[in-house]
Formats: structure tokens, sequence, C-alpha cells
């Protein structure tokens, strides 16, 4: 064991004693039961929704235990940072509604970003070192791979422990020599653990696991080479979640591994233990299998795919806390966003994520809004995501409205062909003049193979004679008119009856006006649309056909 003199001159002089930092970082004032949770993203990679999904259950639980949720950047890995990721996490939260309840702006236990707590992480080093309880490791990459490789040929479990721990019993003098020579090290922690034994924990979520206890003397802090010493997560999470008075750690299935090691660095810190609960992994069906929702595959993964999708948010986070909670997927929307999320009730298998389902529940949710808020939500999306939409809709608001209402106000059951923002220019667009390019032929439909004087004969004629009328009927009667003049069937029991006599029926008629006012086949009312169009956008339109 190095003197006390040799490893404090490893650090700057002027450095806090550990009693510094614990009166910078009281205990929290909290009511009995109250949570004090916190989501930490790695800017290493953009956010998953699975991300979302815990910092949801994090701020829920913080809230309704009377607690508080923050968010702390885990960005000690910063040679594999992504550039824009930090951005992108924040732009997620504040899109779901699931920003931190304090921040360096109104929170007194930041700073929230890791690579700022560097000296707070230097006192705690040290004072591992002084204990006996980390030691400085000299080993090369070299020297560690041919460890590996060692391990492998001997089929015994990779890592640095017992004969492989190079430098866990060296002597002062030969660390002072590697001092002496300059060599770069890195700070391992002296694991207490022994291959084979086993400890337990009591999971929040799970109840009680059991493990193999850690025997790997892990790395806690970088290389000295490094300009910024910086911790890795392990040791770096065990000192921000004491020193920032965490009590409920939320995080994804994968670290259940790792408590063993954290336990034991908690002890070793001389720390209280905090309740760990491990949430089950979003899964993706694959043909009768399923497997872990992934960025690289899926890209439903993204948050961002939803963001610039535009799914609206209330139905979203419906859908999540209904893969959280059961219970919650049978309530109505609104009383299943208030009602809170219990970590009993989460489950300890993967809960699949089903994109249909979830735009099955968000047009279900869009049915139910008034027009002006489905406008007001659209416009603000297309703000940022597509420029000319939210022009021409900022421009013909009265437009938008009339569009918006039809099939959908004051009817039984309301239209539920808006999933997301981004569904409106395909289903709305051709509502705007600006939008829609004029329709001159029939190529693509059913209706292509009418003869084309036929057609332009009948578009010609529905110019001069179209009246816009407000009764559904009569309105009807002039396509029906129209029909019968241009040797087109009254109903398509007639046309079937002696289909050699007609072109067709008035069906295939109305549906000729229908591709000339939408460009689809498909489309609500075909009254109520061109009312919303109005007589001299009807006729325009109708009259490309002509050409």
């Amino acid at each position: 064991m190095l003197d006390r003199s040799t490893i404090d001159g490893l650090f700057p002089a002027s450095l806090p004693e550990p009693d510094v930092w614990q009166e910078r970082y009281p205990d929290r004032v909290l009511a009995p039961g109250a949570k004090v949770t916190r989501f930490s993203p790695s800017p290493t990679g953009h956010l998953h929704i699975g991300g979302v999904y815990a910092a949801m259950i994090d701020k829920d639980v913080a809230l309704h235990s009377g607690g508080t949720y923050f968010v702390r950047v885990e960005d000690t890995d910063q040679s594999r940072e992504i550039d824009g990721a930090k951005e992108q996490f924040w732009r997620a939260f504040e899109y779901f509604g699931i920003e931190p309840l304090e921040d360096d702006t109104n929170g007194v236990y930041g700073p929230y970003l890791q690579s700022a707590r560097a000296d707070i992480y230097l006192t705690y080093v040290r004072q591992l070192l002084r204990e006996g309880k980390a030691y400085l490791c000299f080993a090369s990459r070299e020297e560690l791979a041919a460890a590996t490789a060692a391990q492998q040929a001997a089929k015994v479990p990779t890592g640095y422990y017992g004969a492989w721990a190079l430098w866990r019993d060296a002597s002062p003098v030969a660390v002072a020599d590697a001092l002496a020579e300059g060599r770069p090290y890195v700070v391992r922690f002296r694991s207490p653990g022994v291959a084979g034994n086993r400890v337990q924990y009591v999971d929040a979520i799970r109840g009680r696991i059991e493990m193999e206890d850690n025997y790997n003397d892990v790395v806690i802090l970088k290389s000295s080479n490094q300009p910024l010493r910086l911790p890795t997560y392990h040791f770096a999470h065990a000192v921000d979640d004491h020193l920032m008075r965490v009590n409920l750690v939320l995080r994804a299935e994968e670290w259940i591994p790792s408590v063993a090691l954290h336990l034991q660095l908690f002890a070793a810190l001389g720390f209280p233990t905090i309740e760990y609960a491990h949430i089950a992994q979003l899964l993706k069906k694959e043909g009768s299998s399923k497997r872990k929702l992934s960025k690289r595959k899926d890209p439903e993964a993204s948050v961002d795919f939803y963001v610039e999708s535009g799914f609206p948010v209330p139905a979203v986070l419906y859908y999540l806390r209904g893969l959280a909670n059961g219970r919650l997927a049978t309530l109505p929307l609104t009383e299943a966003l208030a009602a809170p999320i219990l970590l009993s009730e989460c489950g300890s298998s993967g809960a699949l994520a089903d994109l249909v389902k979830l735009e099955d529940i968000c047009a279900d949710h869009v049915a139910t809004m008034p027009s002006d808020e489905i406008y007001r939500e659209v416009l603000q999306w297309a703000a940022t995501h597509d420029p000319e939409l939210w022009r021409v809709m900022a421009d013909n608001q009265d437009v938008a409205l009339r569009a918006l209402k039809i099939e959908r106000e004051g009817v039984p059951n309301p239209r539920k062909d808006l999933k997301k923002w981004s569904d409106f220019r395909p289903i709305y667009g051709y509502f705007f003049h600006e939008l829609f390019p004029l329709v001159h032929d029939l190529t693509g439909t059913p209706m292509a193979g009418i003869d084309r004087a036929v057609m332009s004969s009948l578009a010609s004629d529905f110019a001069r004679s179209y009246t816009d009328l407000s009764d559904p009927q009569e309105w009807f009667d002039q396509i029906r008119a129209l029909a019968q003049r241009h040797e087109f069937a009254a109903t398509p029991k007639e046309h079937k009856a002696a289909p050699e006599q007609y072109h067709g029926s008035v069906r295939e008629v109305a549906q000729i006006v229908r591709v000339a006012l939408t460009g689809s086949t498909r489309s609500p009312d075909l009254h109520a649309v061109a009312a919303s169009l109005g007589e001299a956008e009807v006729i325009r339109r109708m009259s490309a056909l002509t050409a």
C-alpha cells in the first residue's frame, strides 16, 4: 500500500476532503416514503423510447410519493459521445413532458452533468486509495489482452482478478518506480469478493434476487494520461446517487449483474445502500419469437421517430403506462394519466411494444379531440417538421377547421383516420389548393378504362351545370342526372342488368368526381368535401379533367 503523501501527491492539493462534499449535499428534507429518483442517459447514443419509458416511471413515482426527480447526464465516456445527443435528450424530455423537477437553475444538488463533477469523484478515489480499497494499475493494453487470451484458453471467466490482477499486490517500490517513469495508470477497485460466493438483494420490482458476488477489480478512474480525469459509470453512479440523495434507482434489467459490484462500492465508500428497481426491457415480436426493441433495426425504437412523426403525446404516454401497469391500460386515457404507476405491478418479463396497437390508441385519442385543438397541435408540429404545411395552414385556418370537422364533430362515430400529425398532409392536404396537384386523367384508378372523350365531356358538363347545394340528397341528385346525360346508369343495379348499354353507373361518376376533388378514390362524405372546398374550387378541379 502506498503511503499517504504519495497518494495525495497524485491529486490536486486543493482537492476537498469527503466531509466538504457531505456538507455541500446534505440529506434532503422529505416526507416519509418520498422517493428521489433520477434518469441518467449517456450521450454515447440517442435516446431510445425505452428511455422515455423509464424516465416516465421515474418521474411518476417521485411525484406520487411526494419526492423529486432529476436528470443526470452521464457523460464520463467522452471518447464515445455523439454530437447532438444531449440536445436530443432535452427535446425528448420537453416533447414527452418528462422534464426534471430540479436542474442546474433550480436545484441545489448539481451540477447535473457528470463531467462537471470531476473533483467530487477524485476526492472519493483518493479516499479509497488512502484506505487500501483501491490501487494503481499500470498494465498495458498488450498485457491485458494477453491475460484475456490466457483466460479464454484456460476456459475460465475473463476479468482482472486473482493471478491476472497484475498490480493488485504490487510492492510500493514497484508502484513508485512506475510513477517515476511516468507510466500512465488507472485506478482499480480492490474487490473484497471471492469467486463462488453468492450475494442477495431485494429488488423493488422483482423481489429477492441472488447472484454471484463480484470478484473483478474494476477500473474506477480512467487513465492518468487524459487531461480530465473522469471515473467509470460504476464508481460515478455510487458517488452521485449518495451525494444527490437518491433513494430509488430505477434502471433497465441489463444492469442487474452489476448490483453485486455496486453494493461493494457503497460499502467501501461508507455509504448506505440504495433501493434498486430493474424494469423489463421493451420487446418486439419477430415472427413467432420476441427480441429486444433495437435502435439499429427498428425505427420506432428511436425517440426521434415519435417526435418527427408527430405522435400525440398523451396517447403515447397512455400506451407506455399500460405497458408498465396493465391495470392502467383498462382505464380511460385521462384517468390512466392521472393514476400512479406502482412498482409492485411492473412485470419482470419484457413488455411487447406494438406499433399497430399504439397507432390505434392514437387514432382513438385524436377522434375525441376538438377540431381546433387538432389544428393547434398539427400547426405546432408542422412549424418544425413541415414548414410548407405550416404556412398553408396558418394562412387558411378556416379551411383546415372545416376539413377537420367533416365526419368528426356531432357524429356518434367520429373519423379515426388521423393517428399522428404527419398524417395530416396526406389525409387533408387536398383541402388546400396550394398543396393539391390537379388531376388531369384517371390513370391508376378503377375508372382508367372509361373513354377519354366521355370523361372529358362529362367533366365539362359538370363544370357548366354544377351548383353548390346545401341539401346532401339534392346535391347528389345533380351527380345522378349528370351520369344519365352521359349514358351512365342511374344505379349500380341498372348497370349490372345491362352493362353493354352504359359506360358504367352513377357510382363510377361519383368516383370520377371524388378523384378530381381529392386525388383519391377514398375520402370522407363527398358532399361535405365539396361544400368545404367551395363551388369555385370544385369547378376548377373538375375542369382539369377536360384538358
